[in-house]
């Protein structure tokens, strides 16, 4: 210890802090692959200067404090003290970006620009970690040169001021920080950065207003909130986010709450003066790590599994709930396994959610992602919903299916469970520079002698998903369009017990429009200045709507035992209704996660039914910070 402490600590302890770079007083703790970068923990050597921050740097060489290294000519020496201290930050923890569709295309882009796999990040599984995300563009930045607009140098900067606590961004230091305490980092309003404690708070609040062409009143929204992220002892990481929200919907959302009188992505809830909603959202986590490769997280949260804008497996559409997910990710391989607990029934009206205990269920889902070459990724997944409530299980909670590795639907047949297995596959295919393809399929139930028969047997219930991302295109820089298709059969993600639908809180845990239909997805992204985003969604659907007292296949809250047809099923069958949806808008970043939101949506839907046959036109002007978009595309 005496001979670390008279090399490290050569400098003055009143220049200490001024000489070190940003990257070094920050709490980042990771590893770049390159021979010339490499971070050191010094939390063992504190016993001697408690104050010395945990340090990071992508050259020793840049280091006034570590300057004595090159006076070791013995690189074995220099090996040693190296491994002597990796495990001190191996165990290194992070949080997850929370769930943005801006943020989420802005990382997925650069990637695709590259035109090979990252490896920091496997895209099928999002959240993504902080941590992650900054090795990631770090990754890229030196290696693939992908940043090369004003804006794409911009986005870098922004996702790592976002994250500093793992860049040590020095861009992130306010020039003026407000009453001299808050805002000393940009993205923060305040926080606390010191050896054994990371913290950041930070507001949140969303006021909307608009008109809706079917509505007397104007549409608003106010949301307040707080977020609270940090790390202790770096080992331990968690996350909270808290909000008061207040709205008057979009007309077609409250149509859709006609018909099951849930509110889209959110839980219970209450009327707000007459045709206003009134709901509290809150989510939290706690994130560890078992081992280097292996981490935990215990919470309260989404997940979006696929590289689609849709996920035909597990979407972020329905509420947030509780999850258990160890992940392992190890040379080219991302395994998966979540346990999430999901609300079987939502009892209410459309006067809001009814007091009382839900009846519960659960689902337990695995995946595994393998990158083969430089530019493919394949995954396989498997997701079971059961209950303990069910007949079968007689309140006795199954735990067969908390082994991590085991097939899913083997368990199902052994045990004679009436639960519900669904299996799949994705895949993405970076294949050249600025063009990417992917795809998903799922399967809940299939015969292949159906299949090939072609007799429309009512439970071969499948879904598949086709698209593309073009980035920068025609050679314009930062102009980005995503094509995909989805189709998905009658009856898939429906069951015959409300514990055993693809559902949470009556609400579909992968895609919005539940099942029988077809949809063609069309987004046109353009940032033609640093803080301007210019975003054309277009969504064409064609659906077969069920009836009053009639299961075409369409509502997978519906027992699919009363289905219409054995044979001769179709998608699309039942009552047509087309929906044709189109949303323009414009995203102005006035400072760190501060937006201005001027958008313009149109919704065509026709049906012979009077009930499917709308047509609305919304505009809206939103001020935000820290919050996602609000989003209703179905």
């Amino acid at each position: 210890m005496a001979l670390f402490h008279g090399f490290l600590f050569s400098a003055q302890p009143g220049q200490m802090s001024e000489n070190l770079p940003a990257c070094a007083k920050s709490s980042r703790a990771y590893a770049h692959a390159s021979a010339q970068a490499f971070c050191v923990n010094l939390r063992d050597l504190r016993e001697t200067n408690r104050d010395l921050r945990e340090t990071k740097s992508n050259s020793a060489g840049n280091w006034p404090i570590l300057s004595p290294l090159h006076d070791l000519k013995d690189m074995k020496m220099r090996l040693v003290l190296f491994l002597a201290l990796l495990p001190g930050f191996a165990l290194s923890q992070s949080t997850n970006a929370s769930l943005n569709e801006d943020y989420y295309h802005w990382i997925d882009r650069y990637e695709v620009k590259a035109g090979r796999v990252v490896p920091e990040i496997f895209t099928s599984v999002k959240p993504y970690k902080r941590k992650a995300i900054v090795a990631f563009m770090d990754s890229l930045h030196t290696r693939d040169g992908v940043f090369t607009s004003r804006s794409d140098q911009f986005n870098y900067e922004y996702m790592r001021n976002d994250s500093w606590e793992w860049s040590g961004a020095e861009t992130n230091s306010s020039k003026k920080p407000l009453l001299k305490k808050l805002y000393k980092k940009k993205s923060d309003f305040a926080n606390v950065d010191i050896p054994d404690f990371d913290l950041h708070v930070n507001p949140v609040f969303y006021f909307g207003t608009g008109k809706d062409s079917r509505l007397s009143e104007s549409l608003f929204t106010n949301t307040r909130g707080v977020e609270i992220r940090g790390m202790i002892d770096r080992k331990i990481g968690f996350y909270t986010y808290l909000s008061d929200n207040q709205a008057i919907l979009p007309s077609y959302v409250h149509d859709q709450m006609l018909l099951n009188p849930v509110l889209p992505h959110e839980t219970f809830w209450k009327t707000f003066k007459a045709h206003g909603v009134d709901y509290f959202q809150a989510r939290g986590y706690i994130d560890f790590n078992i081992s280097k490769h292996i981490y935990m997280q215990f919470g309260n949260d989404r997940t979006f599994i696929g590289n689609g804008y849709r996920s035909l497996i597990f979407s972020d559409y329905s509420p947030p709930n509780l999850f258990l997910r160890t992940n392992v990710k190890v040379w080219k391989i991302n395994y998966l396994f979540q346990l999430n607990r999901m609300t079987a029934d939502a009892f209410g009206s459309i006067a809001g959610s009814s007091d009382g205990r839900y009846p519960e269920k659960f689902m337990a889902f695995h995946q595994v992602s393998v990158n083969i070459g430089k530019k493919f990724n394949l995954g396989l997944f498997e997701s079971v919903i059961f209950s303990p409530r069910d007949s079968v299980n007689r309140s006795a909670f199954d735990l067969s299916y908390l082994n991590p590795v085991i097939f899913y639907r083997a368990i199902e047949q052994q045990s004679g469970s009436p639960d519900n297995v669904i299996v799949g596959t994705d895949f993405k295919w970076n294949a050249i520079r600025r063009l990417s393809f992917y795809g998903q399929v799922t399967i809940d139930e299939f015969k292949l002698s159906h299949l090939k028969a072609g007799d429309g047997w009512w439970a071969n219930k499948f879904g598949g998903q086709l698209g593309l991302k073009y980035v920068d295109v025609a050679g314009i820089e930062n102009l980005d369009v995503q094509l995909e298709m989805n189709t998905v059969s009658p009856y898939t993600y429906s069951h015959y017990t409300q514990y055993g639908s693809y559902s949470n809180f009556r609400q579909p845990i992968a895609h919005p429009l539940g099942a029988n239909f077809k949809e063609f997805v069309g987004i046109l992204r353009y940032q033609p200045t640093p803080r301007l985003n210019l975003v054309a969604k277009v969504f064409y659907a064609k659906i077969g709507r069920d009836t009053t007292g009639v299961n075409w296949g369409s509502d997978i809250l519906k027992n699919n035992k009363f289905h219409q047809n054995d044979f001769g099923n179709t998608i699309g069958q039942g009552v047509s209704n087309t929906l044709t949806f189109v949303d323009l808008t414009a995203s102005f970043q006035v400072r760190h996660n501060l937006f201005i939101d001027v958008k313009q949506t149109f919704r065509n839907s026709k049906s012979p039914v009077a009930f499917y046959n709308t047509n609305t036109s919304v505009t809206s002007l939103a001020l935000r910070l820290n919050i996602a978009k609000r989003s209703y595309d179905f």
